[in-house]
């Protein structure tokens, strides 16, 4: 029996609105059996395209409020929208939310033991890392934001895990 191609999704932005703050990374944990791939897209890397091919052969696409932010944001800013190219879509955030669990990410994490690397950092910081990283050209500010975007991205999976 082939197992089922399954993807992990986040992205981070500039701000809440998608028709003036552009998209700064998409984060995809993509997951086939025990065969495992990360991808990260950033800044003029974002293109319909390249989201698209890293998507390939995914059947289903998992967020947290994916389903009121980042596949919207996606369709305005890329003008893909991920659930007409066929791709099915799991938002865990109403899952948590059939479970008792309310809250952001961060505070269903704490409640659940996941653990980060980067505990106090969150959407807030992750604007102004990536105004760091364009305005200072200061690497280590895009490597927080990718580090930050790659714990968002893999704790879906243990998030889905646990609540399933």
């Amino acid at each position: 029996m082939t197992e089922k191609c399954e993807a992990y999704l986040d992205i981070e932005t500039t701000g809440l609105s998608p028709e003036y703050c552009p998209i700064t990374v998409i984060g995809i944990h993509r997951c086939n059996g025990n065969s495992e791939e990360f991808i990260q897209l950033v800044g003029d890397r974002i293109t319909p395209e390249s989201l698209l091919q890293a998507l390939d052969g995914v059947e289903t696409v998992y967020t947290f409020n994916g389903e009121r932010f980042d596949l919207p944001y996606i369709k305005t800013r890329l003008g893909v929208d991920l659930v007409e190219e066929g791709f099915a879509h799991c938002d865990l955030m109403h899952r948590c939310h059939r479970k008792g669990l309310r809250g952001g990410l961060k505070k269903i994490e704490v409640m659940l033991g996941i653990g980060r690397n980067l505990p106090g950092v969150n959407g807030y910081h992750a604007v102004r890392l990536w105004w760091q990283y364009v305005n200072n050209y200061d690497e280590e500010a895009l490597k927080s934001l990718l580090e930050y975007n790659k714990e968002d991205t893999i704790n879906l999976k243990t998030l889905r895990e646990l609540i399933a």
